[in-house]
């Protein structure tokens, strides 16, 4: 059996699933392909903004099952990962997944936002861009996507996979204005000034300059290995956030490679049920403003 320590929460003993619950052949989620045309319960769209007609930089907008047009829902805003074919990431808004299994089909309107890139006519798939055009991309539609589509702006949660682990405070907390739009934060594998990269300001006090703008909201760190992230940075930083941890043994709720899992990393582990997905959604539903 794994013990997994959640702060702020009681010691969750957790018995791996291997040999329990099999995943068959038909998994219990399957992200919806994005398509064209006008958004709908249960479909996945994809989306010009108004600034970017006549290129190809676009987001993606999934509307729950439940979805109408007088409810109020709240919203995941998602980054994804670099393209890295190894774990079958892409880089591309259109097969993100991590937002989606972690939601689920309804209660939460789903959002895949992009890193604009340089010379602004279409969505890079490595790093970051033109990051000031990412950043300025999510100030200026998430207000919109919430007013056309019931988002509720108290609820909206900042989340990515990888690359997008890092974004949720790289661009997320990159400025005030920016910052002020989350409700709480989750990222899944890497995280913010953990590791120094070949980007600008990927450094702990660069990280820690943007991290200072959470100002204790909060924060679920899940991944497959955390301990570098805890005791060689965020250990002593906890006062910045309310830091909840969990650490998911991919390769042990997996028989990899299986199914569409190719590799640990991976932002589909949430399409099939286990115990680390029933905590993920937990903290969800409990970091939910009432």
């Amino acid at each position: 059996m794994r013990v997994v320590t959640l702060l702020g929460f009681a010691a969750i003993t957790v018995v791996p699933l291997i040999g329990s619950e099999p995943p068959g052949p038909d998994w219990e989620l399957h992200t919806p392909t994005m398509t064209e045309g006008p958004a709908a319960a249960g479909r996945r769209v994809r989306v010009t903004a108004p600034e970017y007609v006549g290129t190809e930089v676009y987001h993606s907008l999934y509307l729950p099952t439940d979805w109408t047009p007088e409810g109020s829902f709240p919203v995941i805003v998602e980054y994804t990962g670099n393209y890295w074919p190894p774990a079958g990431s892409t880089g591309e808004a259109k097969d993100a997944n991590l937002g989606y299994g972690w939601g689920g089909s309804k209660g939460f309107i789903w959002v895949v936002m992009p890193y604009v890139e340089v010379g602004r006519k279409e969505n890079a798939v490595t790093w970051w861009g033109d990051k000031q055009a990412t950043v300025d991309y999510c100030k200026l539609n998430l207000p919109r996507i919430c007013a056309e589509y019931g988002g509720d702006l108290d609820n909206v949660f900042v989340t990515g996979f990888s690359r997008g682990a890092i974004g949720t405070s790289y661009i997320g907390l990159a400025d005030d204005e920016i910052a002020a739009l989350w409700r709480g934060f989750m990222t899944y594998d890497h995280f913010d000034g953990a590791k120094s990269w070949s980007y600008p300001e990927s450094d702990q006090a660069s990280a820690l300059d943007r991290l200072a703008r959470l100002d204790g909201r909060p924060f679920l760190v899940a991944g497959g290995d955390l301990t570098r992230t805890r005791t060689q940075f965020l250990d002593d930083h906890l006062e910045l956030a309310d830091f909840t941890f969990l650490e998911v043994p991919v390769a042990e709720i997996f028989n990899i490679p299986e199914g569409r899992i190719i590799h640990p990393h991976t932002d589909l582990w949430m399409h099939q049920p286990s115990r680390y997905r029933d905590q993920m959604r937990r903290w969800l539903r409990s970091a939910i403003k009432r």
